[in-house]
């Protein structure tokens, strides 16, 4: 697997700011991009519907949801919602959500054969500060999945609920892998994912673009462990 190119900024806003140009510059490639949860994301879409207000060469997906419904506050789906479709001119050709509401089987059964064989451009990811990615957990059994590219998964932290979430093949499968990470809390994390050997203590470590491009957008207090 391709290594990762880390770029580090001086804050969250910077992060958030140079996640949104790089997804103006996937819409304007066209293409399918996967959006992920988190607050710094929540600004990056913010900035990137003013920027970037035209959406209709792309098709959108997300790498995880929890099992609640779409008006949930805690629901990924939700959030990118606000934060980003409601506020573009013109909307994605596709937005396919995850039906976290059918339940972590179902759920996981509908979005893999929305999926198929569809080619995945960028997809962005966040990173816990236990290393998860997507809802792929520390030593879950998800991690272990080979041939299909949605699975169900159990809570690792809160909030306790069941997810569905893309699995590693799916992850590895895209043209950009682009982690953002922002805190102090996250410097850990950064250290264990970017920074040393794979593992599966660190589900961030695991999932690089096999044939593509890998890139890690970290403010300083995030990335401060990684040379340390």
């Amino acid at each position: 697997m391709s290594d990762v190119e880390l770029i580090v900024l001086d804050d969250a806003e910077a992060v958030a700011e140079a996640v949104a140009q790089r997804l103006a510059r996937a819409v304007a490639d066209g293409g399918n991009v996967v959006l992920t949860g988190g607050s710094t994301p929540k600004l990056a879409y913010e900035r990137a519907a003013a920027i970037a207000p035209d959406w209709r060469g792309i098709e959108v997906w997300w790498g995880d949801e929890r099992c609640v419904p779409a008006e949930d506050e805690r629901s990924n789906y939700g959030m990118a919602k606000a934060a980003l479709l409601d506020r573009l001119e013109h909307p994605p050709a596709a937005v396919h959500r995850i039906f976290g509401e059918a339940g972590r089987d179902e759920g996981a059964a509908l979005y893999e054969e929305e999926l198929g064989s569809e080619a995945l451009g960028l997809v962005l990811l966040g990173v816990g500060p236990d290393g998860h990615v997507a809802s792929l957990f520390p030593g879950a059994v998800t991690l272990d999945e080979t041939e299909r590219r949605a699975v169900g998964a159990e809570a690792g932290h809160e909030p306790f609920v069941d997810r569905v979430t893309l699995t590693l093949p799916a992850l590895r499968g895209a043209a950009e892998v682009l982690f953002l990470l922002t805190g102090e809390e996250k410097a850990d994390a950064a250290r264990r994912a970017f920074a040393q050997d794979p593992d599966a203590a660190t589900p961030a470590s695991l999932v690089r673009a096999e044939s593509g491009r890998t890139v890690a957008i970290l403010d300083r207090v995030a990335a401060a462990a990684i040379d340390a």
